[in-house]
């Protein structure tokens, strides 16, 4: 099946007991045994699983062409437990970006994880850098983000995987940006994608789950499913009810979500108050031709700095009537975030930079409210 049927019918099914074609939501906590003292569904408690669950599991897993699946309660959880979940027979050095989800820099700092890991920061656009700092000790797992967040680095997947596979370490991709309609990650050889489902997965800014996708059967797979089991981090049959309902048109949306952000890419570009506008569908991107070739198109995420400093990026945050002044992403309405205040002193981001993600709008209407705004 192709991308678009898998999207309707991975996972799913004509409800037997009233011929529903859409899924019932199973509330149900517990479920019964058979007088054998079997259970003939497979479902015994909800923490362990759920229909709902089951069947978003199944349909993630054919659309990102893996072997399985594990849902968590959030994005976070599901990072989480993936850093987690590196067995103890791997080396405790991780490897990641220098420009990443302020997430997660958040939970190295404020958690054992931190401590419980040595984390090493690299230019993950140069594989040189990465090769160098794989070789330089043991290395257990190698995290990737691209696009990036929040400024749209690329990161050459397929490279990165290999110099990790060399060494025998796992590789991660968060593919949240990029969705399974534009790039499939363990196609290029990483053994996980993860994804935060709250954003393009369920589509309309109104559920919260997180999910790894992994490319074959492994120690680590098995860790993940045990973590989920017993560490209870599980989404409720609601939200991955949700996912579902959602993910039926995630290859429409992302395909007007991605025509409006390229147009308003080479709008701001041209625009005399705009610095520097940072997305790889441009062609002096310096990551375009990667993204080119490992993606189908650049997806809905921008940046951009405003000339200035912080004031003016605020002011422009400020005057904007459609954008909406709001963190997350991936939804129907186009939002707009000034991160540099969000994260704080910590921050990576410059301070008259811009984040926002475009959503389904006329593209038309996105830009006259940007133009105002900057003028």
């Amino acid at each position: 099946m192709r991308f678009e049927t898998k999207a309707i019918h991975s996972g799913r099914q004509v409800d037997k007991s009233t011929s529903s074609v859409t899924m019932p939501i199973y509330l149900s906590t517990t479920f019964e045994r058979a007088t054998d003292g079997s259970y003939p569904n497979e479902f015994v408690y909800s923490r362990e699983n759920n229909p709902n669950r089951h069947a978003l599991e199944d349909c993630l897993t054919s659309l990102e062409e893996g072997h399985d699946c594990v849902t968590f309660a959030s994005g976070m959880a599901a990072i989480t437990s993936l850093i987690e979940a590196l067995p103890s027979d791997k080396p405790r050095r991780v490897i990641m970006p220098n420009d990443m989800y302020f997430g997660i820099r958040s939970l190295l700092s404020k958690t054992d994880i931190g401590s419980k890991f040595d984390i090493v920061i690299v230019d993950m656009t140069d594989p040189h850098e990465v090769k160098k700092a794989i070789k330089s000790a043991p290395t257990g797992l190698v995290w990737i983000e691209t696009p990036s967040n929040p400024l749209l680095k690329v990161t050459d997947i397929e490279a990165v995987a290999q110099i990790a596979q060399e060494v025998g370490a796992y590789t991660v991709v968060d593919n949240t940006w990029a969705t399974p309609v534009l790039q499939r990650p363990l196609n290029l050889g990483v053994d996980f994608s993860l994804h935060a489902v709250t954003k393009y997965i369920g589509g309309h800014s109104d559920l919260m789950i997180g999910a790894a996708i992994a490319k074959s059967n492994s120690p680590m797979l098995a860790n993940l499913r045990a973590w989920q089991h017993s560490k209870g981090a599980v989404p409720s049959p609601f939200d991955c009810w949700l996912a579902l309902r959602g993910v039926q048109s995630l290859a429409q949306r992302m395909a007007t979500h991605c025509s409006n952000t390229s147009a308003i890419a080479d709008f701001l570009k041209h625009h005399p108050n705009i610095e520097a506008v940072h997305y790889p569908g441009l062609a002096e991107h310096p990551g375009h031709h990667i993204a080119e070739r490992q993606m189908s198109s650049f997806g809905s995420m921008l940046s951009f700095q405003v000339k200035g400093g912080w004031d003016e990026a605020m002011a422009v945050a400020a005057k904007v009537q459609l954008f909406i002044r709001a963190t997350s992403l991936g939804g129907t309405h186009s939002l707009i975030e000034h991160r540099a205040s969000v994260e704080g002193s910590t921050t990576m981001a410059p301070s008259n930079l811009l984040r926002v993600s475009i959503g389904l709008e006329h593209v038309d209407d996105l830009k006259e409210d940007l133009l105002q705004a900057l003028e």
